[in-house]
């Protein structure tokens, strides 16, 4: 993939990802420019730095290196006219360990070893980089390829550089897993991962939580917030420091550890990418690092995003690519990580970053010259690219909320390369039903429009709910469902309250209707499984720094006098079922009703039959239902049973002969009795 082709040719690149959707034809231009840029990054580090596989492994000669006559750290800061390193090791003399640019103005020292042959800077001691700039200011600095940043609250909130140099080095016992076929992704955030209220750490995680998710029969985990970030209360979304998982955890090494003990169990790992953009702190991170503000910036109002006071990336600029590019390898090849979600990649294709802009539909909202952030979409294409290539089974899922088509398609049609997008109108759509619509008014064409209305070819996360559903000032579905009555009517000692049974109800059946008919993979957040009580509210100065909402309460199923355990073993069967029929590696459903009136739906995927009633009072006897299976059915998963908190009123033993006349569209037809506010799931023999 070297070779810069033209529009004038007769065959491109671009023409598979035209013959896929010909409304595409308008824009082959646009494609194609995108093809040709991209290749030529390509060549450019074929012939500059051996390839872009190499170019990626700037770890390894950026930053702080350790051979075993010295140690090597080298750092890019143009601007500057003089550079020393400094720390504990020299106590912060800034004469004594100058360092000398080169034309590109990467600064370099190399420290030999001591007289007893070791480094010559102690493991877990502090680092830094002095510069001098133009004017002759000197500014010290946390070295932006820096692995290991800590903080000492009680002195300072400003993150220190630490030199992390092990003894022993950790070893990974567990090959990775095969690459998931349908990802069944349970979204986690290892500080909130305890009851307790306090930070939770990486090796708490790895005994307390992986064992949880194992069970449940999750195949995957998105780990949120490991890259460092100086504000616990960010998310993880302002980040300082790129390249070193947040010590607030515990150590590298305990992160290794989490991973391969997960690879152990079968599951599959990703890693909550940010790259859309960077914390605008200068003292702890990228922000000004050589005295200006467009290093690896854009420079001006182009370079800050004002709803997030964050910095944006010069996704043009080559060591910029580098700095980026070798940090996905890096976490990657040093971590074992399988894989990334990245964050607001609305914001990075778009110029305007998707503020006060609404996407309605129209390729022009998508294919925009004036809109369109060009580097910033082949940033993506090389990121997907490299990816893939150092792992042909890593996964990239991207965040975006415009839709923008071929985001999910090879980079070598001229797509962008992710495997997976996520479907953030699915949650918006619940929450706004559970908020504003009563049970009665329920629109089920329009559920099941927005549900299945994904691009053809381009393969769909779905989730019911998120991290963001479960931030304070919004509600999950189960808060928006029971939050009256969750402090005082979930024990099973207290009577079955019409809100506790209603909301238990819809949380299964919303959830398992979310998993079988909108994506093609399926997320859940940590505690949501289970309709964790409370939303997630980190400590701040607007709590009195409070841990009581930081923290996700596993306690609640492990009581078995709550109905907590009802929904955490609805998902467990839930994710089970999927494990054994695999729907989501099954193509799009085939829905065969959508009664308005009944509130009932009914679809095959996965060899599967479905059938939802959504009706808040009407139970169906004997409910004809369309089938394209002439073989007798049998229950495989039923909402209303004891063990998920439902009233038994399905006999599952009994079986559904079908009959030969043709009933909504399908050759056959069975008779079933369907409760109000429940789902049956039917395989065939």
């Amino acid at each position: 993939m070297t070779e810069v082709l033209s529009e004038t040719e007769s065959q491109t690149p671009v023409d598979p990802l035209i013959k896929l959707d010909p409304w595409l034809s308008p824009f082959k231009h646009t494609f194609l420019t995108r093809y040709n840029i991209f290749t030529k990054w390509l060549n450019d580090f074929k012939n500059n730095e051996n390839g872009i596989e190499n170019f990626a492994r700037g770890y390894e000669h950026m930053g702080f290196n350790v051979t075993p006559k010295g140690i090597y750290y080298r750092e890019w800061a143009p601007n500057a006219v003089r550079a020393h390193l400094i720390g504990d090791f020299n106590n912060w003399d800034r004469t004594t360990h100058e360092m000398h640019a080169n034309q590109y103005g990467v600064w370099e020292i190399f420290i030999p070893n001591k007289m007893d042959n070791t480094p010559a800077i102690e493991h877990n001691t502090n680092v830094k980089i002095n510069l001098t700039l133009p004017n002759g200011e000197e500014i010290d600095r946390v070295p932006a390829w820096i692995n290991r940043v800590t903080q000492d609250p009680k002195k300072s909130p400003v993150y220190e550089a630490v030199f992390w140099n092990p003894p022993q080095k950790y070893v990974f016992k567990n090959k990775a897993p095969p690459k998931p076929v349908g990802l069944k992704i349970y979204e986690a955030h290892v500080g909130i991962a305890s009851s307790e209220c306090k930070i939770a750490s990486y090796k708490e995680f790895t005994k307390n939580i992986l064992p949880r998710i194992k069970y449940l029969g999750y195949n995957t985990i998105q780990l949120m917030a490991i890259m460092e970030h100086p504000y616990y209360a960010s998310f993880g979304y302002q980040v300082t420091s790129f390249f070193a998982a947040s010590s607030r955890y515990g150590t590298p090494e305990d992160l290794m550890e989490l991973i391969d003990t997960a690879h152990g169990m079968g599951i599959y790992v990703l890693l909550d990418l940010v790259h859309s953009h960077a914390c605008s702190n200068v003292l702890d991170g990228l922000n000004e690092f050589d005295g200006t503000d467009h290093q690896y910036f854009h420079s001006g109002g182009r370079g800050h995003h004002d709803l997030w006071d964050s910095r944006l990336f010069n996704y043009g600029n080559y060591e910029t690519l580098r700095f980026l590019l070798s940090n996905v390898r890096y976490w990657m090849d040093v971590y074992h990580f399988d894989g990334f979600r990245f964050d607001g990649v609305t914001s990075m294709m778009y110029k305007h970053h998707g503020i006060g802009v609404g996407f309605n539909g129209s390729y022009n909202d998508y294919f925009n010259n004036d809109s369109n952030d060009l580097e910033a979409i082949i940033y993506l294409m090389l990121a997907n690219y490299l990816i893939h290539l150092v792992n042909p089974n890593a996964v990239t899922i991207a965040e975006d909320v415009s839709g923008m088509p071929t985001l999910c398609r090879p980079v070598s049609e001229g797509g962008i390369g992710f495997d997976y997008r996520l479907s953030m109108a699915v949650p918006d759509m619940w929450i706004r039903i559970l908020k504003e619509i009563k049970d009665d008014d329920w629109d089920i064409g329009n559920i099941c429009w927005t549900l299945t209305n994904r691009r053809y070819m381009e393969k769909t996360i779905a989730y019911a709910e998120s991290h963001d559903q479960a931030l304070v000032g919004d509600k999950t579905l189960a808060f928006w469902l029971m939050d009256k009555e969750m402090y005082t009517n979930m024990s099973v000692l207290s009577e079955l309250t019409p809100v506790i049974d209603r909301g238990i109800a819809l949380h299964k059946m919303i959830r398992l209707l979310t998993h079988s008919l909108a994506g093609e993979g399926y997320l859940n957040f940590i505690g949501n499984e289970f309709g964790h009580p409370e939303w997630l509210d980190f400590p701040r100065a607007g709590n009195g720094n409070s841990y009581l909402y930081a923290r996700r309460q596993f306690n609640l199923i492990d009581d078995k006098l709550l109905r907590y355990k009802f929904l955490n073993e609805f998902d467990r069967a839930m994710q089970t079922l999927e494990n054994k029929y695999k729907w989501l590696d099954s193509p799009q459903a085939y829905i065969s009703l959508k009664h308005e009136a009944d509130k009932l739906i009914v679809f095959e995927r996965g060899n599967l039959l479905w059938i939802f009633n959504f009706h808040p009072t009407k139970s169906f006897s004997d409910y004809r239902v369309g089938t394209n299976w002439g073989s007798a059915h049998y229950i495989v998963l039923n909402t209303d049973r004891k063990e998920f908190g439902g009233q038994e009123r399905i006999n599952e033993s009994i079986k559904h002969f079908p009959q030969k006349l043709e009933w909504n569209g399908r050759p056959y037809f069975i008779q079933v009795y369907i409760p109000c506010r429940t789902a049956v799931v039917l395989a065939h023999e």
